[in-house]
């Protein structure tokens, strides 16, 4: 676990704290700065210690917790964040406005007793922020959570004081939300005998999407945001046409070329194997239940699943060949193919991220717009979303090991790319299931295509 990580799993453990904050802030009203610095201390301090705690008894089980290290970090970390989510979409809290001893004990106990269990897992993967020894980076980690802790809940003092409480369970689902990933990460490091996701650009590639989908969530805690339809067909329009290029110039013409140095071999396989993708997608739009929420058109079987399920369901469905994509293109960076652009990985990613900024959005406010609480709206908007670094990761874990499946996993994912983008258009206009018009313009496409590479 380099600096990045450690940062990243600050922020997360801070969160808790960061919500609490906000309701001292709500509680005691007007607060001083010398109130703003004693909850900082007091949040910041536990914060820190308990992870070192942590550490200390863990180091004891070293080899026992070793034999299954990255299991420990996955479910610990995964328990962690899925609690805070959990507590963040339950009834409120009372939070009592007072700042004395006691009070603040009490409330940097209950907020840092989670990062005692993070402490074990610093024994589970390693810190290595300098070139040190084990306990010496430990250290300078928790400091580090220690400081980030403090900064956030004067933070959320003063956001409390002003602003009230609709950050407060955004802000508890984001902080899970990112623990959550650090687990995942760590279990899939240990699986990755490549070393793949050791390299930075890799990890930061799988998070650039994610950062998209937050943004266009968080968009759902200013109050008064509607889409009309028009601006619904201008967001459509623009995903489209990001996810096109992607397919087309990210996917399908470079597979072209990593194939075969015969263009007429390569165009074949790819046409093949962009069928491939198609049916995959199109099985998934027939089997499994979901809801399009620009156009409220239902699909796939009969299911008690709720409206808010589905609608999820339609995003994630909808993301899964774009974390493949990402996967796919990330991995060529690695490998430092050379018939894919090192500046491709990079502007895939960004292009993701900017077309699921108006997909989180929308997805947000149509879960509100059914009922759903904000928090819970941002929640599930974020959650759509996950299947893009998560698919990202299996992907480019899996072509490292497997070089040759690259430009075949290229070709499915722009074939699925272009399906589920082409659907979607004419539901937006017709309010009706566009399957048939979808299937019939991947035949076309994939027909000029074979005609124009041949």
């Amino acid at each position: 676990m380099g600096l990045f990580e450690v940062l990243l799993l600050a922020v997360g453990l801070a969160m808790d704290a960061f919500a609490v904050s906000i309701c001292k802030g709500l509680a005691a009203g007007k607060v001083t700065k010398k109130e703003y610095l004693l909850c900082g201390v007091w949040f910041g301090t536990f914060q820190a210690f308990m992870p070192l705690i942590g550490y200390l008894v863990g180091s004891n089980f070293v080899k026992l917790i070793s034999m299954v290290a990255p299991w420990v970090a996955f479910i610990l970390l995964s328990l962690i964040g899925g609690n805070m989510i959990k507590e963040a979409l339950g009834p409120e809290e009372e939070v009592s406005p007072g700042f004395d001893v006691k009070t603040m004990f009490m409330m940097a106990i209950a907020t840092s007793i989670d990062a005692l269990a993070v402490g074990i897992t610093f024994v589970a993967v390693p810190v290595r922020i300098i070139d040190s020894g084990s306990l010496t980076n430990v250290v300078i980690a928790v400091i580090i959570i220690g400081i980030i802790t403090c900064i956030i809940s004067m933070a959320g003092v003063r956001i409390g004081s002003v602003f009230g409480d609709r950050y407060k369970a955004g802000s508890e689902i984001m902080g899970g939300t990112i623990l959550m990933f650090i687990g995942f990460r760590a279990l899939i490091t240990h699986l990755d005998s490549s070393n793949t996701l050791a390299d930075t650009d890799t990890i930061f590639g799988m998070l650039i999407p994610l950062i998209g989908t937050l943004l266009g969530a968080l968009i759902i805690y200013a109050q008064k945001v509607q889409l009309s339809d028009k601006m619904r067909a201008v967001l459509v329009g623009f995903s489209t046409g990001i996810m096109l290029s992607v397919a087309v110039w990210g996917m399908i013409e470079p597979a072209v070329d990593g194939i075969s140095v015969d263009a007429h071999k390569g165009i074949i396989s790819v046409t093949i194997f962009f069928c491939v993708g198609v049916i995959l997608q199109v099985l998934l739009d027939k089997f499994v239940p979901h809801t399009h929420v620009y156009s409220d058109i239902t699909e796939g079987p009969e299911s008690k699943l709720s409206p808010m399920v589905k609608a999820v369901l339609k995003e994630v469905i909808h993301h899964i060949p774009e974390g493949i994509a990402l996967g796919a293109i990330y991995a060529a960076h690695f490998m430092k193919t050379e018939w894919i652009s090192t500046t491709v990985a990079l502007v895939l990613a960004i292009a993701i991220a900017l077309q699921n900024i108006p997909e989180a959005l929308s997805v947000s406010l149509w879960l509100r717009g059914a009922g759903a609480k904000t928090g819970k709206a941002f929640l599930m908007g974020v959650v759509s979303g996950a299947p893009i670094p998560l698919l990202g990761i299996i992907t480019v874990v899996l072509i490292v090991l497997f070089p040759g499946l690259l430009p075949y996993i290229m070709s499915v994912s722009g074939g699925a790319l272009v399906y589920t983008t082409i659907e979607e258009i004419p539901q937006i206009a017709l309010k009706q299931d566009n399957d048939r018009g979808a299937l019939a313009f991947t035949v076309g496409f994939a027909a000029v295509m074979l005609m124009i590479f041949i």
